[in-house]
């Protein structure tokens, strides 16, 4: 199993108190020593405003971020989970990647999906289309993408984007272009696109959700007539360690309180629903046994995110030292 770490970056409250000015060190420094780590990969949201709540705190802009991070790291690969197609056009997306592709010596990986954030969607004057229109723009966007990477140029009359010989050159470094990571569950559209165009997926991390969203990728690859055992699958994991049950809980804790200081009570509590129960949770032993039954069921890549590594790297340094390596 591979593992990647999500950096904060404000998008979940998780840069808070920190003054602006020392925001990027903080960022950076977390980088860098993922990339001296055993860490596969390194990612950041494509987001604007902050949840559970849009409020005032800072959320920093991804692929700013990523080129950022391919100048100041060395080794790690650099990801987005996941870019929203709709929010640029993707013959500039497309060569926005190039360069951090070529800036990182060909770390670059493009997560991609159709976006959902509607507070953000409407206030930075993009409309929100219905989800199959949002899907509709993904396929299409893949398509261009893929095209200019690998062919230096691209062309589209599509129903949702029109290109006609967009160049992008140079091309990104690595042969056939950036990875891409087609995110989302979604079982008619999203994993058919994923199907047809991903080398990697991101999607639920339940025992019971991977099982049944590999069911229906797996189904969907035999009606394209793509290698469903070639596609890695990926889940994201929000991570609370300890070295007790009790540890572990505390770290949850901490994370309400923050969050409580900047949304309501009863949103701060819900938002802790995508870490109660979750299989990564608990002292390293139970998160151990979860990785290892989930990876029974083919999940190969997991992303963990830590809601308090801008303040404490506790939790990330005992993820380090016992749960990965029981796993690689």
């Amino acid at each position: 199993m591979r593992f990647g770490l999500f950096i904060p970056q404000g998008w979940r409250l998780d840069l808070v108190g920190i003054d602006p000015a020392e925001q990027w060190t903080t960022m950076r420094d977390i980088a860098r020593h993922a990339d001296a780590g055993p860490w596969d990969s390194l990612w950041v949201y494509d987001h604007f405003h902050t949840v559970p709540l849009p409020t005032d705190q800072a959320t920093h802009e991804a692929w700013s971020l990523m080129s950022a991070y391919a100048a100041t790291t060395e080794r790690i690969k650099l990801g987005q989970m996941c870019t929203a197609m709709s929010y640029r056009n993707p013959a500039y997306l497309a060569k926005v990647a190039a360069t951090v592709d070529l800036v990182s010596g060909g770390r670059a990986q493009m997560g991609i999906g159709g976006g959902w954030y509607e507070h953000e969607w409407r206030a930075y004057g993009y409309g929100f289309p219905s989800a199959g229109e949002r899907l509709g723009r993904l396929d299409e966007g893949v398509q261009i993408m893929r095209q200019a990477w690998t062919e230096g140029r691209s062309t589209l009359d599509g129903r949702y984007y029109q290109v006609d010989g967009a160049i992008c050159e140079p091309r990104p470094l690595q042969e056939g272009g950036l990875p891409l990571w087609i995110a989302g569950g979604g079982e008619k559209k999203t994993l058919r696109i994923a199907a047809k165009y991903a080398q990697y997926t991101n999607f639920d991390g339940t025992y019971e959700g991977f099982a049944h969203k590999s069911e229906i990728l797996r189904q969907h690859c035999a009606d394209v007539g793509t290698d469903f055992g070639a596609i890695v699958r990926s889940s994201n994991y929000n991570v609370a360690i300890g070295a007790t049950e009790q540890q572990a809980q505390a770290r949850l804790d901490q994370l309400q309180a923050r969050l409580g200081e900047h949304v309501p009570a009863d949103v701060a509590d819900a938002a802790l629903n995508a870490f109660r129960g979750m299989p990564a949770v608990g002292t390293a032993e139970r998160i151990i046994e979860n990785l290892q039954r989930l990876e029974g069921l083919g999940m190969e890549y997991a992303i963990c995110y830590f809601p308090e590594v801008a303040y404490d790297r506790s939790g990330l340094e005992m993820f380090e030292r016992e749960v990965i390596p029981a796993l690689t």
